[in-house]
């Protein structure tokens, strides 16, 4: 793990649509908030907007799209292939769209965090913000997580909750939800980026001390 004051990290970032959170980082690098370099953004859609807003900050883009008929490692490996080339000390999920496979993970054990929109390990998979809505919480929220082989399943290292109201809707909350992703996941990678925040054993620590299973609180 890299310590403070030492040279950026290089940081790589997989999304698949938008880039919203891909946004966030960058502004956060670009304030100095995040000390990394973000080396490339490798998108899965060659129309994701998020490898517009890539190109105007000249940072390097991919598109790795999948082929007809191809197999989930087959895909990885031509994944994996453009990771090797830009060597990320980490590796960013920011809104990608696909379930890696083991294999791949194993070459960046530790190295890799994704934001999930529920409160893990509720609601793993997709449509969180209706089913949250259906089963009549309270609360929803989004996770910061390491990733391991298990879907959404990696530990937790931060989570952010918001009301879920009587009269909200899958977007109304999406958007509450998306308010705090912005804010939360340029911090988790702050802390990564400062040597603070590791993967030991499958559970997460922050400054040496293990994080509890719903992340770091105060």
């Amino acid at each position: 793990m890299m310590q403070v004051g030492s040279k950026r990290m290089r940081m790589t970032v997989l999304i698949s649509g938008n880039g919203s959170n891909f946004q966030a980082i960058l502004d956060s690098v670009k304030d100095g908030y995040i000390n990394a370099e973000i080396t490339a953004v490798v998108s899965n859609q060659a129309q994701a907007y998020g490898l517009q807003r890539a190109a105007e900050a000249n940072i390097t883009t991919h598109v790795v799209e999948a082929i007809a008929l191809e197999q989930r490692e087959a895909y990885d490996q031509r994944l994996l292939e453009v990771l090797n080339t830009e060597q990320p000390d980490l590796v960013v999920l920011a809104g990608f769209m696909r379930i890696l496979t083991a294999s791949l993970l194993q070459n960046f054990e530790g190295k890799m965090l994704n934001i999930h929109p529920s409160l893990l390990p509720k609601y793993r998979g997709l449509r969180t913000h209706q089913r949250a809505i259906d089963a009549g919480d309270a609360d929803h929220g989004c996770s910061i997580h390491f990733v391991t082989p298990e879907l959404d399943g990696g530990p937790v290292i931060l989570q952010s909750k918001v009301p879920i109201f009587r009269d909200d809707n899958a977007a109304s909350l999406a958007e509450r939800v998306r308010t705090q992703e912005l804010q939360t996941y340029p911090l988790a990678i702050r802390w990564f980026c400062q040597g603070r925040l590791q993967m030991i054993n499958k559970k997460a620590y922050l400054d040496k001390k293990q994080l509890p299973e719903d992340g770091y609180a105060t």
